[in-house]
């Protein structure tokens, strides 16, 4: 009998097998969450960007792929409902990268952490045959303010805090130039900067504290950012808190211009599906969560409830389909 390979049990078949070599509690989320020193817990994520997996120079200018790389470590801190402390930077290229390659990958890098805070505290570098990253961000949370993908609960309102397709329809305009005709200068150049330049949502993080103050909700909240795609934030969560969900088909944003390249069908596989949005996914009481969604205004929107219901289901009207993990990305 052939031995198994990575391939055959994916990502999802192979976490698990991975969980096993880790304490009990500290894996399952966007970050891990450890004692701190003084009063505030220690957050820790690590994030790998591989050339060809996850970017190229087709559609990636080096700056991008910096900002890109701190920005996806800066969405898990924020999904943990943490502030940036700083992060550790290794780089592994191949010795023919052009310097300049280099210099404008750490500008990149250095512009999403002066807009977003924390600072780069050292690294690594090897030799490699292609160019890959990988980033160990450190944040800091009250330990009374985690947010976990384990504590949604039925009846709680589905939150996305902003809208999802856009870094999907700007790599299509990436990679397909005769698209841009479709749509103006403008909107073109507004969604290749959200595949490009994604912004990570630790704005969100007071408004949401001030909002459960104003309800008086719970203060255990759901969360799980969607660098993998909606579908999959919402899957995950309900699956760490044994719940269900339905999402309403009509709640759901389409970026304006995406219509106008694909087909409406298409659209919303790319609003739950596309992925790299860095956007937040929160399950939290629906009183809270009306306040939030005013609080933040913009595209955050209320797109669903929680059900004690398995499984979870995109509704339209009398229709009820089944989101899965299978239709997104996947490693391996």
């Amino acid at each position: 009998m052939p031995e198994l390979c990575v391939r055959d049990v994916g990502e999802q078949g192979l976490l698990p097998l991975l969980f096993h070599f880790c304490p009990p509690g500290v894996v399952g989320d966007d970050a891990a969450v450890l004692a701190g020193l003084g009063t505030r817990s220690l957050v820790v994520t690590t994030d790998v960007l591989v050339e060809g997996v996850h970017f190229s120079d087709r559609t990636t200018p080096p700056d991008a792929v910096g900002w890109r790389a701190v920005a996806a470590n800066l969405s898990d801190l924020a999904a943990m409902g943490a502030t940036p402390l700083g992060m550790t930077i290794a780089l592994a290229m191949p010795g023919e990268v052009p310097l300049a390659w280099v210099e404008h990958f750490y500008r990149g890098m250095t512009a999403c952490l002066q807009a977003s805070g924390g600072a780069i505290l050292g690294g690594d570098l090897s030799q490699s045959p292609v160019r890959s990253i990988a980033i160990t961000a450190l944040g800091q949370v009250d330990p009374d303010r985690v947010l976990r993908r384990s504590a949604a609960q039925k009846g709680d309102a589905i939150v996305v805090t902003g809208l999802h397709g856009a870094s999907r329809l700007g790599l299509a305009i990436l990679q397909e130039p005769s698209l841009r005709g479709t749509v103006s200068s403008a909107e073109a150049d507004r969604w290749r900067r959200a595949h490009q330049y994604p912004v990570p949502r630790l704005d969100v993080i007071e408004p949401l504290w001030q909002a459960i103050a104003h309800t008086r909700c719970r203060s255990d909240i759901a969360a799980m950012d969607t660098s993998d795609g909606l579908a999959d934030a919402i899957i995950q969560i309900c699956r760490a808190s044994g719940v269900g969900a339905k999402v309403e088909r009509e709640r759901l944003r389409i970026p304006p211009e995406a219509t106008a390249i694909v087909s409406p069908e298409q659209a919303i596989t790319w609003v739950l599906y596309g992925g790299e949005d860095f956007e937040l996914v929160l399950c939290l009481p629906l009183a809270a969560a009306e306040e939030l969604v005013q609080r933040l205004g913009g595209d955050a929107a209320i797109v669903g409830e929680v059900t004690s219901e398995p499984g979870v289901f995109l509704v339209d009207g009398r229709e009820k389909k089944p989101l899965s993990l299978a239709q997104g990305f996947q490693h391996f």
